[in-house]
């Protein structure tokens, strides 16, 4: 019997509808597939309990989550809760001191789903650098309220940050048969941290002479992404770059509400976070119409992670089964289906296929 523990952190707005829907399918295919359980003990950290609290969770809350085996993730984000203030109280330190540093993120154009793009052939996957970079926060302000005032934002670029999410992308393309990696950079401008990415990222690609390599800056990137998205097969981009080029990906593959995400420690010291990528959409929460696919996929995702393969795979068929009907889908979808009645026909593909 397999038995993990769950961190599940709903959030706000719909992050808390669908991950509900997420657990409930878990549950699903642990009851589909004997000898797998959960246990789920759920936190109520968010700007909700920021409201109230002053803070975004508990002080000693990282050391609580240090134990569990994973930290599943519905949304944040509330109005009257600064963007900035919610994410550097939870995601952020969360990713930074669980060493989260690859955020994969797959950008698939399912059967039965139409993208805006005449191009079907939408399948890669990307790799974003999750703890550094543009996103560090080492910076200040001065001057505050004067004409002299100024902002620092630096970003922070270490061999060791970029040359292990690069290996990570060499690693997965070879482990999952796939062909290409390609850097995503803007060295022309960036005359310091981008060249520097460049010339890691050439030295760790002569190890897997089996891989194709190359590099395109980061304007050309997003063209392609619309005009040619099937020349791309694994991404690696720093966190900037690869927040932005996936949101894109999410728009071509159909919708931000079908996009999953993992925020991995591939060493598995501590745990990894998996969260769908689209936010908490307080101008629907609490009616019921929220799409809940990325935050399955991100459930799959997150059985993958944990070594439950044969699992991760009859949920993976039975989303892409339910998208290929065509049958289900949530208004963002141009359908009418609840976010319950996707979340209920996902789990009857996972009890007919067992």
């Amino acid at each position: 019997m397999s038995r993990y523990n769950i961190a599940v952190i709903p959030g706000d707005g719909v992050g808390i509808e669908v991950i509900e829907e997420g657990l409930a399918t878990l549950e699903a295919v642990a009851k589909a597939h004997g000898g797998l359980s959960f246990e789920f003990t759920r936190f109520p950290w968010g700007c909700r309990y920021y409201l109230e609290k002053g803070k975004m969770m508990d002080e000693d809350g990282l050391k609580i989550l240090r134990d569990f085996d994973a930290i599943y993730l519905g949304a944040v984000g509330f109005p009257g809760v600064p963007d900035h203030i919610s994410l550097w109280g939870l995601l952020l330190p969360i990713r930074q001191e669980f060493e989260q540093y690859v955020n994969l993120r797959p950008i698939k154009l399912f059967p039965g789903v139409t993208g805006p793009l005449r191009s079907g052939n939408i399948d890669m996957i990307c790799v974003r650098e999750n703890t550094e970079g543009e996103y560090a926060g080492v910076g200040g302000r001065m001057f505050n309220g004067t004409p002299q005032e100024l902002a620092l934002q630096t970003a922070v670029f270490t061999r060791r940050g970029m040359e292990r999410v690069m290996r990570f992308a060499f690693d997965y393309a070879r482990k999952n048969g796939r062909q290409k990696v390609t850097s995503i950079t803007k060295s022309n401008a960036c005359n310091y941290s981008m060249v520097f990415w460049d010339e890691v990222f050439a030295a760790v690609s002569r190890d897997y002479p089996d891989i194709r390599a190359d590099q395109l800056l980061v304007d050309a990137a997003a063209a392609l992404f619309v005009t040619r998205p099937e020349r791309f097969d694994v991404v690696v981009a720093s966190n900037l770059f690869g927040d932005i080029l996936t949101d894109l990906g999410a728009a071509l593959q159909g919708g931000i509400g079908l996009a999953p995400s993992a925020n991995l420690n591939p060493e598995r010291k501590y745990p990894s976070m998996f969260e769908p990528v689209h936010g908490s959409a307080p101008d629907i929460a609490g009616k019921g119409v929220a799409n809940p696919v990325g935050a399955i996929w991100s459930a799959q995702m997150m059985l993958e992670h944990l070594g439950e393969v044969e699992a991760a795979g009859v949920l993976m068929k039975a989303i892409a089964d339910v998208l290929a009907g065509g049958e289900v889908r949530t208004p963002d979808m141009g359908g009418k289906s609840t976010t319950t009645q996707v979340g209920e026909a996902i789990r009857q593909k996972i009890l007919i296929a067992s």
